[in-house]
């Protein structure tokens, strides 16, 4: 592998790419803490935890990102990023405001279709224990 001073980060929504381009340096949070990537790091997996995820650009700039729970996996100068949520933010202040209000909306639609699909098995457990009754 050749020294190189930057790496190719893609950060992976479900349904979009949130981020996509050439960065100098990662910092994010692992379930067992914080850590740094540098583009000549060895190949590397890991599992992220909800939390800020930094990225240093080469013209010294940071996009920063609140991101949930996700994977990490560095090979080569490649870092691939998978998470459920995320979002960029301009910086601390206003992304902390922009995860509370993007997550817990969210998590509000999350708990009305959770809601929902129960309701929705209930009544087929109740339609199946009615095919199964013996009839009058």
């Amino acid at each position: 592998m050749t020294m190189a001073t930057e790496m190719e980060v893609c950060l992976r929504l479900p349904t979009r790419v949130l981020y996509q381009g050439m960065a100098c340096k990662l910092f994010a949070v692992a379930e067992n803490g914080a850590f740094g990537l540098l583009p000549n790091h060895i190949d590397f997996v890991t599992a992220l935890e909800p939390s800020v995820l930094i990225l240093t650009l080469a013209d010294g700039n940071e996009q920063i990102f609140g991101i949930d729970e996700g994977i990490l996996v560095k090979k080569g100068h490649q870092v691939d990023i998978a998470i459920r949520r995320g979002v960029l933010g301009e910086n601390l202040d206003s992304l902390q405001a922009s995860v509370k209000k993007n997550f817990i909306e969210v998590d509000e639609d999350e708990r009305v279709a959770r809601s929902a699909l129960s309701r929705l098995e209930a009544g087929m457990v109740r339609r199946f224990a009615d095919l199964q009754r013996p009839k009058p």
